[in-house]
Formats: C-alpha cells, sequence, structure tokens
C-alpha cells in the first residue's frame, strides 16, 4: 500500500479544504473563458505532456511494471485527447446552442423568446484508474472532458503509481497556469478518505470514477446519499461476452483461437474491454485449441499487489466451482517489484447453459477467461440474456453472413446491443479509439451513467448542464446567446444565425 494512502490527518484536512475552495473559487471564471480560450490551455497542456514524455515514462514503467512501449503510446493518446477537446471547443457545436424566438401566433399559443445552451456543471471530482496511468489517470480523458467542459478538475490521484502521479500532475498544474487559467482550476488529492469526503463536500457537482464494481459502488452510493446528491459517472465492470458462429468458427477458428488468446491475454489481462466469456459451438475444438496457445503465452506482471491477491482468490473461486475444467492453470511468479506475475489461466464451463448460476458471469480482472458451449441458438439466447451490462459485446461471424446466419444472428445482435455499449463485428474489444463515434459505457454494472461515454468527445457531455434562457434582454445574456453571437459559435434555431 502506498504512502499516498497513509495520509498525515490534521494536514490533510486543512489542505483538502483549502483545495476544494481554490476549485470552487476558479468555477466562475474557468466557465467564463470562452471555448477558444480554454481550447488552446488544453493544447497547452499537451504541449506540456508531450515535453515531459521521456522523463515521466520512466517513472511509470518503474511503478506499473507496463512497458516503455506501451507508457510511450499511452501519453500520446493523452495527448491527443486533450488535441480532440480543444478542437472540439474551437468548433463549438458542443454547446448545441438552439433558438425559439417569440412567436405570437404558435400553435400552443404565444410562445416567449427561449434560448438554450449547455454550460459547465462545476467543479468535478476524478478518480484515476490503476491500468493506465496517464490515459485514464491525472491528465486522462475525464480530466480532460471536465476542463474542456469549463469545470475545474479535484483529482483524485490512484496508489498504484504515486510518483508518475505526482509529476503529472505538476506538468498540467504548471501548463495551465501559464495559459492563464484560474487558480483553482486544477489540483490533485491523494488518499482513500480525502477522496471521500471530496465526493460528499457540496462544493463538488460531479465525479467520474474507473475501477472495481466494489469500490465503484460505495462511491456511487455516496454521491447519492449526499443532501444534494451529484451525478457519479463510474464505469465498474464489464465481461465483454464473444459469440462465435458455427460459419465462423468453420471458415476461420484458428483466427479467431489466436485473436480471442491475444485479447483476454493483452496486458495482463488488465483491461476493462477484456473479453471475459468465449461462447462458441459445441464439438467445435476451439477450447483444446485456445488451450495450446494460452499456454505458450508468458507470465506478466499484475499492475499492484492488491491486483494481484484479488486476482488469485478469484481464480480459486472459479477453480472450485462445479461444471468447471481448468484448461491452463496460470502459475504465478515472483518479480524483483514483490508484485507477482501470472501466466494465462483458461477455464473451460463445459455447456453454456453452466453460466446461468451467475458465479461465472463476474469480472475477473487479469489474463483469464471462461469458454462455454453452446448446442442452440436458444441455450445461446438464455446465456447472453443473463450476463449483466457490458462495455463491449463481440460476434464473430463468417465477414459475409448468408441468409441462414444473417436470420440466426439478427435477434441475438439486438439482445447484445441492450447490454453493451460497443458491439463489435469480426474483430476484437481491447483497445478503445478516441474518436468522436466512440462509446464506452454500457448498462449496469459496467457503467452508473449508460447514455454517456468516458471515451471520445461526446464525454464533454457529462460535465454540462442545460439551461435555457426566456425572454432575457440580449445584455444580460451569456455572449454565447447574444444577438451578435461575438464568439462565432454555431447555433440553431430561427434566425439564430
Amino acid at each position: 500500500m502506498s504512502t499516498m494512502d497513509t495520509p498525515v490527518r490534521g494536514a490533510v484536512e486543512q489542505d483538502l479544504d483549502r483545495t476544494l475552495a481554490a476549485a470552487a473559487a476558479a468555477a466562475p471564471a474557468w466557465a467564463r473563458r470562452t471555448p477558444a480560450e480554454r481550447a488552446d490551455a488544453l493544447t497547452a497542456v499537451a504541449d506540456a505532456l508531450d515535453a515531459a514524455a521521456r522523463s515521466l515514462v520512466p517513472v511509470a514503467v518503474a511503478e506499473s511494471g507496463l512497458p516503455e512501449g506501451r507508457l510511450t503510446g499511452e501519453v500520446t493518446r493523452t495527448t491527443v485527447q486533450l488535441r480532440m477537446f480543444a478542437d472540439l471547443l474551437r468548433d463549438g457545436s458542443y454547446l448545441r446552442i438552439r433558438f425559439d424566438h417569440e412567436d405570437p401566433d404558435f400553435a400552443l399559443g404565444h410562445r416567449p423568446d427561449l434560448r438554450r445552451v449547455l454550460l459547465p456543471i462545476g467543479p468535478v471530482l476524478v478518480f484515476a484508474a490503476s491500468n493506465f496511468p496517464f490515459a485514464f489517470s491525472v491528465a486522462g480523458g475525464d480530466t480532460a472532458s471536465a476542463l474542456a467542459a469549463g469545470c475545474p478538475v479535484v483529482l483524485k490521484a490512484h496508489p498504484g503509481h504515486p510518483e508518475t502521479s505526482l509529476r503529472t500532475a505538476e506538468v498540467v498544474r504548471d501548463a495551465l497556469r501559464s495559459a492563464g487559467a484560474p487558480d483553482g482550476t486544477f489540483a490533485l488529492i491523494t488518499g482513500i478518505e480525502d477522496g471521500r469526503r471530496a465526493l460528499e463536500d457540496p462544493r463538488i457537482k460531479a465525479a467520474a470514477f474507473t475501477g472495481s464494481v466494489a469500490g465503484g459502488r460505495a462511491l456511487f452510493d455516496v454521491a447519492a446519499a449526499r443532501p444534494n446528491p451529484v451525478p457519479f459517472f463510474g464505469e465498474l465492470g464489464s465481461i465483454n461476452p464473444v459469440v462465435v458462429t458455427e460459419e465462423a468458427e468453420r471458415e476461420r477458428g484458428a483466427d479467431i483461437a489466436r485473436g480471442f488468446t491475444s485479447s483476454f491475454t493483452l496486458g495482463a489481462g488488465q483491461f476493462c474491454t477484456k473479453p471475459g466469456i468465449l461462447l462458441v459451438p459445441a464439438g467445435s475444438g476451439l477450447p483444446a485449441r485456445i488451450a495450446e496457445l494460452a499456454a505458450e503465452v508468458p507470465a506478466a506482471r499484475m499492475l499492484t499487489t492488491k491486483i494481484a491477491d484479488g486476482y488469485r482468490a478469484r481464480l480459486d473461486e472459479v477453480a472450485a466451482l462445479d461444471g468447471v475444467e481448468v484448461l491452463v492453470r496460470g502459475a504465478e511468479q515472483r518479480t524483483e517489484s514483490g508484485v507477482p506475475a501470472f501466466a494465462p489461466a483458461l477455464v473451460h464451463a463445459g455447456s453454456a447453459s453452466t453460466l446461468l448460476d451467475g458465479a461465472l458471469l463476474e469480472e475477473t480482472f487479469g489474463p483469464t477467461a471462461v469458454i462455454a458451449e453452446y448446442a442452440s441458438d436458444e441455450e445461446l439466447r438464455q446465456v447472453l440474456a443473463a450476463i449483466d451490462g457490458s462495455l463491449t459485446a463481440t460476434v464473430q461471424t463468417s465477414g459475409d453472413p448468408g441468409p441462414a446466419e444473417r436470420d440466426r444472428l439478427l435477434p441475438l445482435v439486438e439482445l447484445v446491443a441492450d447490454r453493451a455499449g460497443r458491439v463489435v463485428f469480426d474483430q476484437w474489444p481491447t483497445g478503445v479509439a478516441v474518436t468522436a463515434a466512440q462509446q464506452h459505457g454500457g448498462p449496469y454494472p459496467a457503467t452508473t451513467a449508460p447514455s454517456h461515454t468516458s471515451v471520445g468527445t461526446a464525454a464533454i457531455d457529462r460535465f454540462l448542464r442545460p439551461v435555457t434562457f426566456q425572454n432575457a434582454p440580449d445584455s444580460l445574456l451569456p455572449p454565447l446567446l447574444q444577438a451578435a453571437n461575438p464568439l462565432g459559435v454555431p447555433r440553431s434555431g430561427e434566425d439564430a444565425g
């Protein structure tokens, strides 16, 4: 356990209060900055992180055990995200401004002048993730989208990479200050208790979280139990089922075996989009083929000792279940860092109906997966219907489904689309493209807010709230809504331009 989770109480209480007060004080000034000004600030942060990458990456390698190439790419993803939000701000359409001018002849009676815009929600508390020390951490997508929306950010650092977090926070804070952002626009706090206390504080207006179901649900409940409840955008847990059709197995079974093995073992299985369950036609031979490939994958270090302990306990629990056969038992290795490494483990659940008791339909964070065989489309539908909300669901088809395959798949696709935020065909769910069309969310427990995404430019919507101004004098309107449109933002409605 990092010393970041054992703070000196008296000093931290004073620091936390000062941090929250500064964020609340900065909120009006940061919100008043024009979208273009905030875009310049985000670009400055991206430039500063690019310049600091050579010094930040080695620290992250030492703390997380992740390879240098992966972390270097992650810094790039982090700065690309920041620049994407900067471009979104300069475009201005994210504000979704709508004018309905006064109309005495409106069908429902005299209509007043109405002008609708999205405004910042206020200071946001961000809980950094364990598995992405950059892209889902201090300067990650939650921070970038909240800052873009015009909200100050209080970042609760993850104890798995404390020095990386502190150094990255310094870069972000200095870049924002140099760009003219008000003091308090960004701050880092540490410690489990201080994260909880910050979430309870009325100065925090929303929170974002990536982590475990247990931890996320506890915080979600805190946010909901406040005298003034606030939105909690949590990404908690996901099983990410994969369905293989008979045609797909017959035409490209070897490719599917390789792809699945690579996907569930990528990053030691410590991705929220890891495919956790593979549903294959009965008698396909895929379980044995995947077991051979998985047995050749070397052990990889887990991110933290706590995660390794949880993974070990979950493996023991799964292996003891009735009807389960362990095809590959992942060996545990000790490392110089003291954090264990694990080789992949693979479980065969036999008939897909074995999954219906629910014990196997829970996420296992680590390099393991469950394979089950279905004997009919009805059995497959029953299993898919029993799976809780997931970030992704994958369907492996023949690539060009004929009439028979298409007719069988259409109801299954509707079923998985009801349970996942992203439906993948003939590819694998690990690897989340950062684009405007991305949806990284899903029904609970994948997230606590299934109508939102934490990846892509639509993530900004979480930290904006709609406000309509009715019959307002032009001089009292925000510049975004004034008749002259001094900021030149896109607007829709009668005579909006």
